[in-house]
């Protein structure tokens, strides 16, 4: 078995049941060996939609429509944190965040991510 040190912020709180606090919770997650983020999930009850920003030991794994990540096979003491859809970019990554290639890669093939945005006619 595996331990995930797991982080829910905001109203992803409620998912860690009677380990939430107001506004956050932090839940110890024993899971099997070579678990995924999917696995995590599902021990948590919590469907990938529901989250927002997700960091693995720090490194950006996914944002609201790209989940490259549920395939992550997980480490003993690995550090999940996930912030709910509403939630602002994490004041201690505003100048950038180290990302896992598996999200890397998702954004590459759909043309990266954008800044600005141009209204469409029609």
């Amino acid at each position: 078995m595996i331990t995930i040190d797991t982080w829910l912020y905001g109203e992803l709180a409620s998912y860690a049941g009677e380990d939430a606090q107001p506004g956050f919770a932090r839940k110890q997650v024993e899971l099997p060996e070579g678990a995924t983020m999917q696995q995590l999930l599902d021990a948590l009850n919590m469907p990938t939609e529901a989250r927002g920003i997700t960091f693995i030991n720090g490194n950006l794994s996914a944002m609201p429509g790209k989940q490259a990540d549920l395939g992550k096979v997980l480490q003993d003491a690995d550090r999940v944190a996930f912030f709910h859809l509403r939630a602002m970019w994490p004041y201690q990554y505003r100048q950038g965040a180290a990302i896992l290639n598996e999200l890397d890669d998702e954004i590459t093939k759909s043309g990266g991510l954008h800044h600005s945005y141009e209204k469409k006619q029609g």
